[in-house]
This record gives C-alpha cells, structure tokens and sequence, in this order.
C-alpha cells in the first residue's frame, strides 16, 4: 500500500513539474540583474558595461545587429539547441538589422556566469547598445523570439 501511494505521489509531482516547464520554456521575461559578484553585465546605465561587452571582453569577435542581437548560449550535445539555433538564425534572416550570435557555454564558463546563464538554451535579446532587454531559457518558437524583439527594437 505504502509502496502505491509513493508512486501516485510521484507520478503527480512528475507531471506538475512537466506541466510548469512546458508553460516557461522557451518564454522572454524581463532581464534579470547578475549575480552580485558579476560585473553589471545587463545594466541600463550609460558608460556601465554591457551584456555585449562581455562578449566581447570573453574575445568573440562577433558583430552586433545594428538594431538588436540574438545572443544564444548553447552546449554541445543540446538537442534543443539545435532548435533554438534554427529559429533564431531564421529570425535573425528575416528581421533587417538583427543579428544571431551562438556561444558555447562549456567553452566559456567565465561569460556564462557573469551573465548569469543557469541551462542551455538560454537566449538573451540585446538592443542595440548591448544591453540585455530580455531572455527565454528553453527553446522558443519563432513567435515568442519576435515578441522578445519587439521590446529591443
């Protein structure tokens, strides 16, 4: 009897938290302010560093969108990284002035805690200074990558 109770109580929990992860993957929420002992990486000061001058000062020499990037962190065996990279490489073809940037977290583990990046895909939307307007952590679709750019641009 104990025995079928746990694994009703299991079941449950299991198909709660599938539930909740498949509402939030893949959706942009408002930036998120970095860990206090990162630089303020999405800050939206003037003259404070910038998402995009992480990237940079982590030696990508990537170009930016002129109106807005897609920044993409990503892993090596991320079968929805795939997707996102897809999705966002479609996007970044589709609006002028967008770029999509791919970057491989394993690669740079210093980027990716100060940007404050906990999974993959994690895909941060920079206007066009560099700063972090927005981010999804999950693999979104083309409609939610588009509603992120709207606020960037």
């Amino acid at each position: 009897m104990t025995g079928a109770v746990i694994l009703v109580v299991a079941v449950v929990l299991a198909l709660g938290v599938g539930a909740w992860r498949a509402r939030v993957d893949g959706r942009f929420g408002a930036r998120r302010t970095p860990r206090a002992t990162a630089p303020a990486a999405s800050s939206a000061e003037p003259g404070e560093p910038t998402a995009w001058d992480a990237v940079v000062a982590a030696g990508l020499v990537e170009t930016p969108g002129e109106r807005a990037t897609l920044l993409q962190f990503s892993s090596a065996f991320c079968a929805p990284c795939r997707a996102t990279r897809r999705v966002l490489g479609e996007v970044a073809e589709v609006v002028p002035g967008v770029a999509h940037v791919e970057v491989d977290a394993e690669h740079h583990l210093e980027l990716t805690r100060t940007l404050g990046i906990l999974r993959t895909p994690t895909t941060l939307v920079l206007d066009a200074a560099g700063r972090e307007v927005t981010r999804a952590a999950g693999a979104p679709t083309k409609q939610q990558v588009l509603a992120g750019l709207d606020a960037a641009v």
